[in-house]
């Protein structure tokens, strides 16, 4: 260990879409913002091997699809030629872009970035082990945790194949299973079973739950099952994976349905059954920062943990585990910080789903709705009364807004649908500015576009909507 030691105003620990946003916000405020990375690049979970590489491989999957599905229009493509390397190097290229991107950021802001594993020694206290081998120590008057999660591998799982994946290992792209087994019907599992199905693999789901995406609405989610079932070997709900068996031959899995127990051979086996936070092995204890039964690090709304100097954002301090709600917190905490009036008090961070089609949802669900007992309306707009989808062949999909009954008040909205992670902007807006149904249905949106859905949506709760009939109850 080296005696060199460095001090700092502000450390963020860690340099995902909650850690370097924050240290670029700091920044700005004129802060003196050291960001401690444990990777030799910046960008985290995300950037590496989470939303970006898997949205640049469900990009390339949705022109597969689109090739083998538009006979219907006359037009007929000969089978595509997979070049696997090719396809890894775009993947990798669109990383490095914005990997790229946020160094030259962090240098003229003046961030100083330093690789290493940051490890708290006290309140104040960082030890830092660099990539290269050195320790040094940095002391800080405040410090923000943005440490991030990493895929759950639960031992009954993490049988020592590796032919048995998380979701880092399905994104490395090392080849094309004949046979993939997805474990978790979530939306990890959804969307690169999607991605490997494109590019050939016989894709099985199993799911412990009764249905897909558990938590997320059921009307969204039946043009998204009708969908997977054409491109899918198999889903199997209220299925269990009783045990992995590694063979010469492929993985032998063990499926628990009603009671009885059949065996499947795969190739390859990716488990996606969730997140856990990275709160451990980083010294929260010698720190005095307190987490949950969870691992999450406890935080009120300006972010702040149990040392009022030390703040946390983004996956390591709770649900949802999402990377733009990382990047709004860490405007949160470095506004706390500056001594600015802040809280985290938004109701409609939305969710989004990026298989084909793609699943868009903010504000109070159906479900919510009822388990809270409030009295909605529920507007549902079918897309094949939309010209646009139609011209699209995208007639499966749904908009659907829930509104206050006695207000009319915006409460949530779900998409399911072609963009419906871009359209769900709207509903983002019109839940967080208490927008009432009828600005939606008065606001002139552009013809012929999907977006007329929601304006559609809005009209049949003060009326009827102009493309769709529904008699009134007496």
């Amino acid at each position: 260990m080296t005696d060199t030691k460095q001090h700092t105003e502000l450390v963020v620990l860690g340099a995902g879409p909650g850690g370097y946003p924050a240290a670029f916000e700091a920044a700005d405020h004129g802060l003196d913002v050291t960001l401690v990375n444990a990777e030799e690049k910046p960008g985290g979970v995300c950037l590496h091997r989470g939303c970006i590489p898997s949205k640049a491989l469900l990009h390339v999957a949705q022109l597969l699809h689109e090739t083998r599905e538009v006979e219907h229009a006359g037009i007929t493509f000969e089978n595509p030629k997979i070049d696997l390397d090719k396809l890894r190097d775009f993947k990798n290229s669109v990383i490095g872009k914005l990997t790229g991107g946020i160094g030259e950021l962090a240098r003229t802001r003046g961030v100083k970035m330093i690789n290493a594993r940051g490890i708290f020694q006290d309140a104040n206290t960082l030890l830092l082990d660099h990539l290269d081998g050195q320790q040094t120590t940095l002391t800080f008057d405040k410090a923000i945790i943005a440490t991030g999660s990493s895929p759950a591998m639960p031992g009954f799982f993490d049988i020592g194949d590796s032919r048995v994946m998380d979701s880092t290992g399905a994104l490395a792209l090392e080849d094309v299973p004949d046979r993939l087994l997805v474990i978790g019907g979530g939306y990890i599992g959804l969307e690169m079973g999607t991605v490997y199905s494109s590019l050939g693999s016989e894709v099985t789901v199993v799911e412990m739950t009764s249905r897909l995406l558990p938590g997320c609405d059921r009307d969204l989610i039946g043009p998204l099952k009708r969908r997977l079932e054409k491109i899918f070997k198999a889903i199997n709900l209220d299925t269990r994976v009783a045990g992995l068996e590694a063979t010469d031959d492929g993985i032998v899995a063990s499926l628990e349905h009603d009671g009885e127990t059949k065996t499947e051979m795969f190739d390859r086996v990716l488990v996606s059954i969730g997140r856990r936070p990275n709160s451990q092995g980083v010294g929260l204890e010698a720190a005095g920062v307190a987490i949950d039964e969870k691992g999450f690090v406890t935080i009120n709304a300006q972010r702040q943990t149990s040392v009022s100097h030390i703040y946390a954002i983004g996956d390591v301090a709770g649900e949802p585990m999402l990377a733009h709600k990382a990047t709004r917190e860490a405007k949160v905490a470095v506004e706390a910080i500056v001594g600015e009036p802040s809280a985290f008090d938004y109701i409609a961070i939305p969710a989004v789903v990026f298989t084909d089609p793609e699943i868009a949802w903010c504000g109070v669900t159906e479900t919510e709705a009822k388990q809270r007992k409030l009295d909605v309306n529920v507007s549902r707009f079918p897309w094949a009364a939309s010209g646009r989808a139609q011209s699209l062949a995208q007639t499966d999909g749904l908009t659907k807004l829930i509104t206050d009954k006695e207000t009319s008040r915006v409460l949530g909205m779900g998409i399911v649908g072609r963009g419906a992670g871009e359209m769900i902007a709207e509903g983002v807006i019109a839940v967080e500015m208490a927008v009432v149904a009828r600005e939606l249905a008065d606001s002139i949106h552009a013809h012929p576009t999907l977006s007329e859905t929601i304006m559609e949506s809005a009209e049949s709760v003060i009326g009827q909507a102009t493309h769709l009939y529904r008699p009134k109850r007496k």
